[in-house]
């Protein structure tokens, strides 16, 4: 190499360091992919995912082989610059030679590709891919010696070269959809964001009250019993004797109508077309809960606490509400506890939901804590406000318009004039 012409030489160290630059740019593309992008072009049948996908599945043995190739090139092309050096100004230019190779390999082989890299992973990784593959087969013997003492090393001080798993926890899962951005639609991305939720919420949180169930009493005359049964706004309902808490079963309208147009509807045929209640337990998380309407074909179950009092009926539709949004047109008309106003305000129920506001307004309103308006009130001011109590609720105006007995009855919500903390 000592008879070759300066051309030539230079020529040769400018190939290594392009060789250097394809080495380091190469490593960062490869392991900066995003696995399940990888994962999905390989699937695709994407030549370069699938070779990318190989060499990947072994990080340990892929990394070896780029620091062999990228260590020889360096190595070669310092040796080839002392040459050069001892050529043009003797011993003295080898330290010149060296702080400029180190300049040009830092900027041309290093900082330069990698940035490239990191920003275009997919079109450096590909079709790398397609050389490092049948490289590997190649220097095998070589990689598998290197990794061989690396991973006893590594080994010795009690890290596991295989690594640990690559899975995304729930909460990553949850950021990587937040951060998803236009990749998915804003509407999709919050049903995502509501399915994660779910197991972090209870069915207590989303379920009707105790107070508000609506259910038939076997006690009324037969009239009263077919008129409800009439005017129903839902298709199956609890049927109970003389107290909420006695549930006999829950009856479907449908098939109450059809008894009634043959003539047959009686109390003793409501309790033959009812089906056996089904109870969930009040602190059952919503995702578990999912699973247990779809296993146990149910739509409606009766929450009871641990001492199996009724505390309040939860639908299969109120959980999926909890992931797609109201079913309704406007999700105001759907909350009979609240009554907007020409002002702009709203008159509402101090039994009103607070979870429910919150998810069909929008209002920034704690939901960890009392389920209702008139809890929230009552732990606020930690008294029994008197009517006409003006107060300021998390930043919300608001009156106290009505009491009654120990609870907060109506409410004059005043969102459009919240003032920011």
């Amino acid at each position: 190499m000592t008879d070759l012409p300066l051309s030539a030489l230079f020529s040769i160290l400018a190939l290594l360091i392009l060789l250097s630059a394809c080495f380091s740019g190469s490593e960062t593309a490869l392991m900066t992919l995003n696995r399940y992008r990888l994962r999905h072009l390989k699937e695709q049948g994407h030549p370069g995912a699938i070779h990318a996908y190989h060499l990947l599945k072994r990080p340990d043995r892929l990394i070896g082989l780029i620091l062999l190739g990228n260590n020889f090139v360096n190595i070669l092309a310092s040796s080839l610059a002392t040459i050069i050096a001892l050529r043009l100004g003797g011993e003295g230019a080898i330290a010149i030679a060296a702080g400029i190779l180190t300049l040009v390999i830092l900027i041309f082989a290093e900082v330069a590709p990698k940035t490239l890299a990191a920003l275009h992973p997919e079109k450096l990784a590909f079709p790398a891919a397609f050389v490092y593959r049948p490289l590997l087969r190649l220097l095998y013997p070589l990689v598998w010696l290197v990794n061989l003492i690396a991973n006893a090393l590594l080994k010795a001080i009690g890290i596991c070269p295989e690594g640990e798993s690559s899975a995304l926890t729930q909460e990553e899962l949850r950021t990587v959809v937040v951060e998803a951005g236009s990749l998915i639609p804003p509407a999709r991305r919050q049903m995502l964001i509501s399915i994660l939720d779910l197991e972090h919420k209870r069915v207590e949180e989303i379920m009707i009250p105790r107070h508000e169930v609506e259910g038939i009493d076997l006690s009324l005359p037969l009239e009263e019993l077919i008129r409800l049964l009439r005017n129903s706004h839902y298709t199956r309902i609890p049927l109970y004797e003389k107290r909420i808490d006695n549930i006999v079963g829950i009856v479907h309208i449908r098939s109450a109508m059809r008894a009634l147009a043959d003539g047959e509807l009686n109390k003793q045929t409501l309790r033959e077309i009812a089906t056996t209640p089904y109870f969930i337990p009040e602190a059952t998380p919503l995702n578990r809960q999912l699973l247990n309407f779809q296993r146990e074909r149910h739509h409606i179950g009766l929450v009871v606490d641990e001492y199996g009092d009724l505390l309040g009926l939860l639908t299969l539709a109120d959980l999926l509400e909890e992931i797609v949004g109201e079913f309704t047109t406007n999700p105001a008309d759907g909350i009979q506890d609240v009554q907007p106003q020409p002002d702009g305000s709203y008159l509402i129920n101090g039994s009103a939901n607070v979870r429910e506001l919150v998810r069909v307004f929008h209002w920034d309103l704690p939901i960890r804590g009392p389920r209702t308006l008139n809890g929230l009130i009552l732990e606020y001011m930690e008294t029994i406000p008197e009517p006409g109590t003006s107060l300021l609720l998390h930043g919300y105006p608001l009156e106290i318009l009505q009491t009654q007995e120990n609870m907060v009855k109506t409410v004059r919500f005043m969102p459009h004039l919240r003032k920011n903390d």
